[in-house]
C-alpha cells in the first residue's frame, strides 16, 4: 500500500491565500482539538506571512499563537514555511538571526520547518537548515517551480539532490503559481524519485485550474504528500480542496483513511468564518475563480492583485495587459527568477515602471539594483553585461553568499529594543520587522498598563484602606 498523506494548510497558506492572512488565534481555537484527531501528517499553521499579519493587522503575537496551537495539537505535527536566510522578512539577515529563529521555532513548538529561497539558491537556506536539524526538527527543502527555457526537468532534480546532500529530510515542490501541469508533474516527480530516497511532498494553488488533476498524476507517480485546505477555504488562490481529494483516493491503493465525517465537523466550523469574510470583503470573489492569465504570464495569483494595486495608485489600471506583457521581459533581462516572495515583488515593480514611464529601466527602484548586485543570491542564468550596465552602472556584483557580507546582528537588535523585552522571543520580532514589532509592543504595553490599573482599582474597592 502507498497511503498517501496529507498536509492541512487551513491554519496558515489557505487563508494567507484568500483572506490576506487575517484569520485570527481566536477563529482556530475552538476546532484545533479537532483537527489534532483527524490524522494529518502536519498542520501547515506558522511562518509565510503570519508573523507579519500577527504583528500589523491583529494586534496578537505570533509567537503566542505558536504556543497556543501547539498546547491543544499534541498529536500531529506542526509545519512552518521559511524564506531561507530572509526567514520570514524580505531581506537577507545574519546567520545568528536565522540561527536564534529557527532555535526559538523548534522551542515553542514546531516540528517540520519547510524551507525555501526564491531564486533556488541552495547557498541561502543551508544555515537553516543546518539549524533545524541541530534542534532536532525535521528539515524539508522547498523547491520554488516555475516554467523557463533554462527550468528543466533535469535541472529540479538536480536541486534535489543538492539539497538531499545537505541533510534534507524531505523535499516539496514549491509550486507557488499553480504552473505544474498534470503530466509534467508525473514526469518530474518520477525523475526526482528515481533520484533521491527521501520523501516527497507537493504544494500548488489551484489559481489556474489545474491543481487538482496535478496532484493525481503525481500520486501516480510517487508523490508522498500532498498539500491541500478544508473546503470552505480552498479553490481559487488557496490549495485543492481535503475532502475531495480524500474522496477520490478512498478505496485505492492511495487511500489516506481521513475520515470524509471528522473533515466535515472541521468545514462545519470553518463555513461561518468564510460567509463573514466574504460578506464583509475580506475574503474577495475574485480570488476564487479560476485566472488563465496564471498560465499565460507565469504570474502568481497574489502578485496579480499586487500589480492592480500599483496601477491603482498610479491611476493607470488601462496598462494592466501592458504590464502583464512586459513582466516575462523583465523576468528574462533579470535571469528568469522564480516569481515567489520577493523576486515577484522586484520584478513586478520594475514592470510596472517600465510601463507607465514608456521607457524601460529609466526608473530603477533600490530593491532591484540589489538584485542585479548579488545581493539576493545567485540569478538562475547569468544575467547580460547590458543589462548590468543599464540597472546598476559599473557598480561590482557580488558572487560570494549575500549573508557572508552582513555581521552577527542579534546583540545590537537587543540593545535597540531591550526597555520593551519581554520574552527572548522578541528581539526575533523586532529583527523581522522593526517598526511593525515595536507598535505592537507599545501596544501590549499599554493594555497590560490598563489591565494592571483596573485590577489595584478593583482591590481598592474591595478592600477599601
Amino acid at each position: 500500500m502507498t497511503k498517501v498523506k496529507i498536509t492541512e494548510t487551513i491554519l496558515r497558506d489557505a487563508h494567507q491565500s484568500l483572506i490576506a492572512t487575517r484569520m485570527e488565534t481566536k477563529d482556530m481555537l475552538p476546532i484545533l482539538e479537532k483537527l489534532d484527531q483527524v490524522g494529518y501528517y502536519a498542520l501547515e499553521m506558522w511562518g509565510g506571512a503570519t508573523f507579519d499579519t500577527c504583528l500589523r493587522f491583529l494586534n496578537e503575537d505570533p509567537w503566542e499563537r505558536l504556543r497556543i496551537i501547539r498546547k491543544k495539537v499534541k498529536n500531529t505535527n506542526l509545519q512552518m514555511l521559511l524564506r531561507g536566510q530572509n526567514v520570514l522578512g524580505y531581506k537577507h539577515y545574519a546567520d545568528d538571526v536565522v540561527i536564534e529563529f529557527v532555535k526559538r521555532a523548534v522551542y515553542n513548538g514546531i516540528d517540520i520547518i519547510r524551507i525555501f529561497d526564491a531564486l533556488n539558491d541552495v547557498r541561502n537556506i543551508k544555515v537553516a537548515m543546518d539549524a533545524t536539524k541541530k534542534e532536532g526538527a525535521h528539515a524539508q527543502g522547498a523547491i520554488s517551480y516555475t516554467i523557463s527555457p533554462v527550468h528543466t526537468t533535469n535541472s529540479y532534480v538536480n536541486l534535489a539532490k543538492d539539497m538531499e546532500d545537505m541533510g534534507a529530510d524531505s523535499i516539496c515542490i514549491k509550486d507557488m503559481s499553480g504552473l505544474l501541469t498534470p503530466y509534467y508533474a508525473y514526469e518530474l516527480i518520477c525523475a526526482l524519485k528515481k533520484a533521491v530516497k527521501i520523501p516527497l511532498e507537493i504544494h500548488s494553488h489551484t489559481t489556474s485550474g489545474l491543481a487538482s488533476m496535478m496532484y493525481l498524476k503525481a500520486i501516480e507517480a510517487g508523490v508522498d504528500i500532498i498539500d491541500t485546505a478544508i473546503s470552505p477555504f480552498s479553490m481559487g488562490t488557496s490549495q485543492p480542496p481535503t475532502e475531495s481529494l480524500v474522496a477520490t483516493l478512498q478505496g485505492t491503493e492511495y487511500d489516506t483513511s481521513l475520515k470524509i465525517e471528522k473533515l466535515n465537523e472541521i468545514a462545519e466550523h470553518f463555513r461561518p468564518l468564510r460567509e463573514e469574510c466574504l460578506k464583509n470583503g475580506l475574503m474577495n470573489p475574485k480570488v476564487l475563480g479560476v485566472n488563465i492569465n496564471t498560465l499565460i504570464y507565469q504570474v502568481p495569483g497574489g502578485m496579480l492583485s499586487n500589480l492592480v494595486s500599483q496601477l491603482k495608485i498610479q491611476n493607470a489600471l488601462d496598462k494592466f495587459e501592458e504590464v502583464l506583457k512586459e513582466v516575462p521581459r523583465v523576468r528574462e533581462d533579470l535571469g528568469y527568477p522564480p516569481l515567489v516572495t520577493p523576486t515577484s515583488q522586484i520584478v513586478g515593480t520594475q514592470a510596472v515602471l517600465n510601463v507607465i514611464t514608456g521607457q524601460r529601466y529609466k526608473m530603477i527602484p533600490k530593491e532591484v539594483k540589489a538584485y542585479v548586485r548579488g545581493m539576493y543570491g545567485r540569478s538562475t542564468v547569468p544575467i547580460k553585461k547590458e543589462i548590468i550596465q543599464k540597472i546598476i552602472g559599473d557598480e561590482e556584483v557580488i558572487t560570494c553568499r549575500p549573508a557572508d557580507l552582513i555581521k552577527p546582528e542579534l546583540e545590537e537588535i537587543k540593545n535597540k529594543m531591550k526597555e520593551y523585552l519581554e520574552q527572548e522571543e522578541d528581539i526575533l520580532s523586532y529583527a523581522m520587522f522593526p517598526q511593525v514589532a515595536m507598535e505592537y509592543f507599545k501596544y501590549r504595553q499599554a493594555k497590560k498598563y490598563k489591565i494592571d490599573s483596573a485590577c489595584v482599582d478593583i482591590e481598592q474597592k474591595t478592600y477599601p484602606v
